[in-house]
């Protein structure tokens, strides 16, 4: 008989599209570049793996990489350093981690709707209970500080934000953030932010929640920026204290990261500038494209995505988000519904735009013809 926990969570509505799709299918449902790593990354990927570098290192990563994550957050933060620094088997499991040292059963952790698909379930593996707050499309995604009063209680433990999110595209402004951090100083919580699209803004500027005091998690990873999903490689940024109980549970999850794919994500971080800034352009022109091509066809509305690489069009077709979502997995293209990221995404599609732009054309026209059919 399997645990409780088990029962209670679900396999992600963005796997279930992915597996069930046919042969051939273009793929907007999988939210990664359709960009190899920076060739420094691979080369000194190649070099650790044939110098000998493929054992066990420190739990909390090599010391060279936590300094040069630290460097990075410096700007935002001067006193940050390695201790505040964790290497992560991927942004997931620095996810994870923080959740299994931060929540108690019982607690109740505000998560966002939409949301990505792990901050609730990992809230329940806890043994927490998800609170989902409302991020509105009329507002641009941003949060409504009278919602989350209204959902805040005695048990309320933490916020999980995501900005630049996943699925929406929206991006926290800096007065958002400070609204966001007053209302966790005020009711005593823990701010656990997703950074992981950090670098992928198009509108605005990017405002991280790092350097606001000591009540923030930050959660990052190298699979975006470097294009490197495969590798499952990631990092966290906690006060000090709190790092310390992170990498415990960190520990126990993984014992250490991989060696050489952290030699590469340094080589990646120092030496590929120039690669990361023509990758962001591209997505930019894609998101511009596809953003053109959503409004364009009959009965989709598409708020323009401020960062990430995905678009969030609401729909006024028959039929739920399953349903159109795997209408149109069996014309060839695949989507995720949009409430498979919470109540609030239904009536929406999430379509990631890190693919060709030929593809994008083509998942476009596939859309215009399923709009025709759908008498739209």
């Amino acid at each position: 008989m399997v645990s409780q926990r088990a029962r209670e969570v679900e396999i992600s509505g963005i796997r279930k599209m992915f597996e069930a799709a046919p042969p051939g299918a273009i793929n907007l449902g999988l939210g990664e570049p359709d960009f190899d790593p920076p060739k420094e990354a691979i080369e000194a990927l190649c070099r650790a793996v044939r110098s000998g570098e493929n054992h066990y290192g420190p739990s909390a990563g090599l010391t060279q990489l936590r300094d040069a994550v630290a460097e990075r957050y410096q700007g935002r933060d001067p006193a940050t350093s390695r201790d505040n620094v964790i290497i992560t088997g991927s942004g997931s499991e620095g996810l994870m981690a923080t959740a299994l040292a931060l929540y108690d059963p019982g607690d109740e952790v505000l998560v966002p709707d939409p949301g990505f698909v792990l901050y609730g379930p990992h809230a329940k593996l806890c043994g927490a209970v998800p609170v989902p707050y409302p991020l509105d499309e009329g507002r641009r995604y941003q949060p409504d500080l009278e919602a989350l009063e209204a959902r805040v209680s005695p048990r309320t433990r933490a916020i999980v934000v995501n900005s630049p999110s996943n699925p929406t595209g929206g991006v926290f402004t800096k007065a958002t953030v400070q609204k966001l951090l007053d209302f966790a100083e005020e009711h005593d919580l823990t701010i656990v932010s997703d950074e992981v699209y950090e670098e992928m803004v198009y509108e605005g500027r990017f405002a991280s929640f790092w350097g606001h005091g000591d009540r923030v998690v930050v959660v990052n990873s190298f699979s975006k920026i470097l294009a490197m999903t495969g590798w499952r490689i990631g990092f966290l940024v906690a006060p000090r204290s709190l790092a310390v109980e992170i990498n415990k549970i960190h520990y126990h999850m993984l014992a250490c990261p991989s060696t050489p794919a952290q030699r590469a994500v340094l080589a990646g971080l120092t030496e590929s500038g120039d690669a990361i800034r023509a990758m962001v352009a591209e997505f930019r022109a894609r998101r511009d494209l596809m953003v053109r091509g959503l409004n364009d066809v009959p009965g989709l509305k598409c708020v323009p995505p401020a960062g990430a690489f995905y678009a969030f069009p609401r729909f006024r077709w028959p039929g739920s988000a399953q349903q159109v979502a795997h209408a149109l997995l069996s014309r060839g293209l695949i989507t995720t519904p949009g409430d498979a990221f919470g109540a609030l995404g239904a009536g929406h599609l999430r379509l990631s735009f890190a693919n060709s732009r030929e593809n994008l054309r083509r998942a476009l026209a596939i859309l215009r013809a399923y709009a025709v059919e759908a008498g739209a």
